[in-house]
């Protein structure tokens, strides 16, 4: 079995790490390079570098930052933010990156995803998923009906036609986000994340809009219906608060790693003291 990764994220804006809640009311959390130095000698398993407003403004990755931070980490280096074609790639992994996330530019364009695999290597295609949960109009329907005092029986005939239409859209309950989690694309996240495996993603980085930021813990409904649903690497991100999140999110899902951001930043919690904890409990890590 493979060990469990403890990823360390760097959202980047305008050359500051920042990190705000739900995506949104952004704090500044230190200089990039400084702050990836500091991962390289915590032991991190890999690191995350995503340049958050880049496909919104519709400009390009900070390479030379991308560069900068490459020259002190020596563990595996994923870089995503406006990355829009095959020549983009490129660029950022001869910057020093091993990987690439795609998020607007796979939804935008799914044969990116074919295309970069086929010429780079599926282990260099990360699909970064920003999920936000639906209202599950069926679910609504149902409880309406037994509020009203109908038969069991009764409900699901005269209303199972009806559910299976308003639910189509959004089966999984979960709609995938673009530009940053700013615009919504209509497609729903667990056909979606199947769509990307197909294509040749070798991962996904799946992010829980509603739990991003909050501390509650990893959305593991969603992480589990994901990670349940693919053979690929699913790296869960969104709400880690403490240690025992960690513990949750790799015995309640399929989840390969757990990504965060604030709490390490912020120095609340030391990657050494979550990867103790987890070879305590049981959990395959690395030494």
């Amino acid at each position: 079995m493979l060990a469990k990764r403890i990823i360390p994220c760097l959202d980047i804006n305008k050359g500051r790490v920042v990190k705000g809640i739900n995506f949104v009311n952004l704090k500044d959390a230190g200089d990039p390079v400084k702050n990836a130095k500091f991962y390289e000698k915590e032991g991190a398993d890999e690191l995350v570098f995503l340049d958050i407003t880049a496909s919104c403004e519709k400009r390009s990755t900070t390479v030379d930052l991308v560069k900068e931070v490459a020259k002190v980490v020596f563990m595996p280096f994923t870089v995503g933010g406006g990355i829009k074609s095959v020549e983009d790639i490129r660029e950022i992994l001869l910057a020093g990156a091993e990987k690439v996330s795609l998020n607007t530019a796979a939804v935008k364009n799914p044969q990116l995803i074919r295309e970069a695999s086929e010429i780079f290597g599926e282990q260099c295609i990360v699909v970064a998923i920003d999920a936000k949960r639906t209202m599950d109009e069926g679910r609504e329907h149902v409880s309406l009906a037994i509020d009203e005092g109908r038969r069991v029986k009764d409900r699901e005939n005269n209303l199972r036609g009806k559910n299976e239409r308003l639910s189509t859209k959004y089966r999984s309950g979960w709609e995938v986000y673009i530009n940053g989690g700013r615009t919504p694309t209509g497609l729903d996240v667990i056909k979606w994340a199947k769509k990307v495996e197909k294509l040749g993603a070798g991962e996904i980085l799946l992010t829980s809009m509603d739990y991003d930021g909050t501390k509650d813990g990893y959305d593991i409904e969603l992480t589990k219906a994901v990670s349940g649903a693919i053979k690929i690497p699913v790296i869960a991100s969104g709400g880690a608060g403490k240690i025992e999140d960690f513990l949750e999110v790799f015995e309640k899902t399929k989840a390969t790693a757990a990504l965060a951001a604030s709490i390490f930043h912020f120095r609340e919690i030391r990657i050494k003291e979550i990867t103790n904890y987890l070879r305590e409990k049981g959990v395959g890590v690395r030494i």
